[in-house]
């Protein structure tokens, strides 16, 4: 089951395109989504629980929690839409672009990509490349 969730005035577009292509993705690498959550959230709201359960003092754009197996994807990624809009201001993309980014790098994170050294940094902005093709393919 793959739910999205809004705890702002925020709603997810499209629902439907996106569930298809979030099972896409996970299909890519060998994995079915089991039990997947992505909450829609503000700033100040992912902060809190970036203090609470991480110990993390600051703002971020995403935060999964992860309790997938070998063959399943299962999770709550919670993403602050405010710093996405931040995000893709900085970045001059659109809004709904880098929101499929982040909402795909939640899900590569949950199937067994890392970010926290370049080359993984590298290797993960590659999967999210693809994972944002795929979503092309069903617009």
């Amino acid at each position: 089951m793959l739910q999205f969730f809004s705890e702002t005035r925020f709603k997810l577009q499209e629902q439907e395109i996106h569930q298809d292509w979030l099972f896409a993705c996970a299909d890519k690498f060998n994995r079915e989504i089991s039990d997947l959550n992505y909450i829609f959230c503000s700033d100040n709201y992912l902060l809190k629980i970036n203090q609470q359960h991480l110990n993390h003092n600051y703002y971020t754009d995403i935060i999964s929690f992860d309790y997938s197996d070998e063959h399943s994807v299962s999770g709550d990624i919670f993403i602050s839409v405010d710093r996405v809009a931040d995000n893709a201001f900085e970045y001059n993309e659109f809004f709904d672009v880098e929101l499929a980014r982040v909402m795909a790098h939640g899900l590569l994170h949950l199937v067994g990509f890392k970010d926290k050294t370049e080359e993984e940094a590298n290797e993960m902005r590659l999967m999210e490349n693809e994972c944002l093709a795929l979503l092309y393919a069903f617009d």
